[in-house]
């Protein structure tokens, strides 16, 4: 009875199984027949173990993903992102190498004045380059730096260039005159001259462009008659359109039309829009509806577009202006609905007097003064003292020409907060400081 419950239940005692009488049998009969064999370690085996001990005592490495391959500059720059662009550049060479084509196109997408914080850090980056010595990368940045108006930086690239050509001279020229610095300009000239270097037709445009900006009448008519006299040049048509606009941007509006009218040719429509346009900026009405007639008769095409149907009167509304470039970055805001009439009063204290002309709206006198105050470039500056570090450069960007009374003032507001107002509008840069434009009041 018993061994029939061994079989059928072997899993009830373990100890009783056959396996286990049949091992302890075959244990039995080996210590019986054979004697003990010592222990003899293999070395090969031993030597793998303490490899094996050794390793895992090393300390663990923490994975690192392999480096990110080289950003494409040139698509950044054809995209558009300056920024990105030059943060990856600054980075080092694992994320981006730049070459000369891609400095070029770099320093070319940063001529806006926008842009100005970027493209002089691109210039630190060029310095530290193998490319620091190249002529058309150091033309370059001295003509995106006058674009934006930062004639100081533009001129520490013209003098620290182990050589120059007739480019980097006139491009310095032309951005001391397009930024109101003639006097600058002519004293940059007067340094070739001294150099010997062989003036062109070129040189004496930059020259008449800088006597507009510092009005400077009787140096630019020596300048224009020293062309064929003592360098062989004939002038050409820019050259009169020149001299026409050193009169101009002088006040002498009168002398311009005279010097018009006794040229030894007949006058071309670029000339009669000159002077139109020049009587147009220091509002002589009736000069510029004269010249306007003759220019029309010349040129049909110049006819001011007249629209028959009237219009319907615009509505007002609160617009975003896009103006401020504080900080490299466009400062965002709207127009309010009410002024504060507490600071009126003081702003007339600082010799201020509206000027009303500017408002061409049918309404009393003391609805255009208020008109006056919401012109969007007068709240750009607002905001940007509000905003901005004191005593920096603030500069605005605006697409239409400032009209005379925020010109008038932008000049004020200089004085009082003491610091660089930089406007650029349609027509060029307007630096004001302590009370004074770059531009004579005269654009």
């Amino acid at each position: 009875m018993t061994s029939l419950l061994l079989l059928r239940s072997p899993r009830a005692l373990p100890f009783l199984r056959p396996s286990h009488f049949l091992a302890k049998s075959l244990s039995t009969t080996t210590s019986s027949s054979y004697a003990p064999v010592p222990y003899r370690p293999n070395p090969n085996q031993q030597q793998h173990q303490h490899q094996h001990h050794y390793q895992n005592n090393q300390p663990r490495q923490q994975y690192q993903p392999p480096p990110p391959p080289p950003l494409n500059l040139a698509a950044l720059v054809r995209d558009g992102k300056a920024k990105e662009a030059v943060d990856a550049i600054a980075q080092g060479a694992a994320v981006a190498q730049p070459d000369l084509p891609t400095f070029l196109a770099l320093i070319s997408s940063c001529s806006d004045p926008k842009h100005l914080d970027h493209l002089k850090k691109l210039n630190d980056l060029f310095v530290r380059s193998p490319f620091r010595a190249d002529l058309r990368a150091n033309n370059a940045l001295i003509e995106s730096f006058s674009s934006c108006g930062s004639m100081a930086d533009a001129r520490r690239v013209f003098d620290r260039m182990p050589e120059r050509n007739m480019d980097s001279w006139h491009q310095m020229i032309n951005g001391y005159a397009a930024n109101n610095q003639g006097d600058d300009g002519l004293q940059l000239f007067g340094q070739m001259r001294k150099l010997g270097m062989q003036l062109n037709s070129e040189t004496f445009l930059a020259v008449l462009a800088s006597c507009a900006a510092a009005e400077a009448i009787e140096e630019g008519f020596i300048h224009f008659n020293s062309m064929s006299k003592d360098y062989g040049i004939a002038p050409e048509m820019e050259h009169y359109v020149a001299m026409i606009q050193v009169l101009g941007n002088s006040g002498h509006l009168n002398e311009a039309v005279e010097y018009v009218e006794k040229l030894p040719f007949e006058p071309s429509a670029m000339i009669w829009e000159c002077l139109m346009n020049l009587a147009r900026m220091q509002g002589d009405l009736e000069i510029e509806d004269r010249m306007e007639e003759i220019l029309v008769l010349m040129d049909p095409s110049k006819a001011p577009a007249k629209p028959n149907v009237p219009l319907p009167k615009p509505v007002r509304r609160f617009g975003i202006n896009h103006m401020l470039d504080g900080k490299n970055r466009l400062g965002e805001f709207r127009l309010p609905r009410s002024l504060d009439r507490s600071v009126i009063p003081k702003v007339k204290e600082q010799t201020y007097v509206p000027d009303t002309r500017y408002v061409l709206h049918d309404i009393d006198q003391e609805a255009k003064e208020q008109a006056l105050m919401y012109h969007s470039e007068r709240l750009a500056i607002a905001y940007g003292l509000i905003s901005t570090p004191a005593r920096t450069p603030l500069r605005i960007i605006k697409n239409l020409r400032v009209c005379g009374d925020c010109h008038n003032a932008i000049k004020i507001m200089s004085r009082i907060v003491g610091r660089e107002l930089i406007v650029r509008d349609n027509k060029r840069f307007h630096h004001f400081k302590d009370g004074k434009c770059s531009c004579g009041d005269y654009w």
